[in-house]
């Protein structure tokens, strides 16, 4: 007879039996193996760190960005190295630009109102079509791109005004005036330097405006003559930042023009214009010379002048004659005092190719490695006889623009010069360490908001690859024979 206690033993039993069956069987039970293969790993796209805008010398392309994709690495190559350096830094930039002639001005204000806004917007804007000048030059009086000469206190034949009662803007009220105002209100910022081509005629030696000197006797009111300039510039609305004594004082040939010696110069800021902006409370930089790199010894010798050198900011250069280290020639003499770029043109008959090369390599990358706080092309606009212009004033000098029409203009070589700097590096910049590599001619800055530009300039005939190194890092990139590149990051 079976017992409560052995019926239950042998459920116990059967349970043990029955877990561990189980456990047996799941030790032994072989998998069959997973054999699909493990999915690919995912690379992300490549992502461009480097804006890169092109023209080329051939013009088939002109100021464009371009799509390829430039991102930092370190795939060892043998090109030659640009090597970029934030930490050693130069001179701080004022801005890149034009001279507005009078005849800049005509032609520009001929556009239809709505051709003339939307040129307006792209020189002088900050949009993405838009190239942001942020300097100019202006003539005090007519330069020779004027339709005729003048100054702002004319007197008939024998008679003078040396109190200057006659003294008026009137010449300018009608083109160049208004036009600068309504730059400004695109760009209030903008920076604007004075040069005057010719004092009054009954100031000089020879009664003419061609040619012929200041005479001494009227230093003091030809001072008077830029102090009334600067206050009724300022009355219009319009701050001039700067003025040049005389534009190009070695060339007595042009129509407008004054002949004017250094030594003159010194007499004519020390003892006069100095004293007198001071005097009327006027805070417009002075900056000498405004003439060729060929001639370093006319700024220096004024800056040789203790009385003279302590009223003057800088000094001004064009690049007719002589080479661009001339401004780092006076750099080194005079090193607490600002250099400037302020003049170069473009012919009628130049080539785009060859002058997109010998402008960017020269009067914008050089004048740049060479201490200049700006670099200007010389003039804005003109029609398509290029001008307008005075009787023995410069019939070929072709405008960053050629207003065709009242409906149409073109964009001519300077324009491009211009941009691939002035739409990249607003005022404020730094140029920062580049180094040089081979036929590339390059600089570089940092702008205030942190970012890198560098322009290089291919100066040979034929394809150039090469890197650009920052931070122990480069991209690889290449230039067409005499083309133009910005990159950006």
């Amino acid at each position: 007879m079976k017992t409560i206690d052995d019926t239950t033993d042998r459920g116990k039993r059967f349970i043990i039996l029955v877990i561990l069956g189980l456990f047996f069987i799941n030790c032994n039970h072989e998998k069959t193996p997973d054999r699909t293969p493990p999915a690919p790993p995912v690379n992300p796209p490549a992502k461009n760190e480097v804006d890169f805008w092109l023209t080329n010398g051939d013009q088939t392309v002109k100021l464009q960005k371009q799509n390829s994709i430039l991102a930092f690495g370190t795939n060892a190559n043998q090109y030659p190295v640009i090597e970029v350096n934030e930490n050693t830094t130069y001179q701080t930039i004022d801005g890149f630009g034009y001279t507005l002639t009078g005849g800049s001005a005509e032609v520009i204000n001929s556009l239809a109102t709505s051709v003339k806004q939307s040129l307006l917007q792209e020189l002088f804007g900050t949009g993405d079509n838009a190239i942001s000048i942020s300097f100019l030059r202006i003539s005090i009086g007519a330069s020779d791109l004027n339709e005729s000469p003048f100054t702002y206190d004319d007197m008939p034949s024998g008679q003078t005004d040396a109190k200057l009662d006659n003294f008026s803007l009137a010449p300018d009220l009608k083109n160049v005036i208004p036009l600068l105002k309504e730059i400004l209100a695109i760009n209030p910022d903008i920076k604007i330097l004075g040069s005057p081509w010719s004092a009054p005629v009954w100031m000089k030696d020879n009664n003419s405006y061609v040619g012929g000197s200041l005479q001494p006797r009227y230093y003091q009111a030809y001072a008077q003559y830029l102090v009334k300039y600067i206050q009724q510039m300022k009355a219009q609305g319009i701050t001039i930042h700067a003025i040049t004594p005389q534009n190009e004082p070695l060339n007595p040939a042009n129509n407008p023009s004054m002949y004017m010696t250094a030594a003159q110069q010194a007499d004519f800021i020390k003892n006069h214009l100095g004293p007198a902006f001071k005097n009327a409370n006027i805070n417009t930089k002075i900056i000498i010379y405004d003439h060729n790199c060929d001639k370093p010894d006319y700024p220096m010798s004024i800056l040789n002048d203790a009385e003279a050198r302590s009223f003057i900011d800088g000094s001004a250069f064009h690049l007719y004659g002589g080479d661009i280290s001339a401004l780092s020639m006076v750099h080194t003499a005079y090193p607490g005092k600002d250099l400037y770029f302020t003049e170069q043109w473009t012919a009628a008959n130049g080539s785009f190719a060859g002058d997109l090369k010998w402008h960017l390599k020269n009067v914008i990358i050089g004048s740049m490695r060479n201490w200049s706080k700006n670099a200007l092309e010389w003039n804005l606009a003109n029609n398509g006889y290029f001008g307008p212009h005075t009787t023995g004033g410069c019939d070929a000098c072709k405008g960053a623009i050629t207003v065709q029409s009242s409906s149409s203009f073109n964009r001519n070589v300077s324009y491009y010069i211009i941009a691939h700097v002035s739409k990249f590096v607003p005022p404020g910049s730094i140029r920062i360490s580049s180094s040089v590599a081979g036929n590339l001619s390059n600089v570089a800055f940092k702008t205030p908001a942190g970012k890198k530009v560098l322009v290089v300039e291919n100066d040979r005939d034929t394809k150039s690859t090469f890197n650009v190194k920052y931070n122990d890092k480069w991209i690889t990139t290449s230039l067409n024979g005499g083309s133009v590149g910005t990159f950006v990051w």
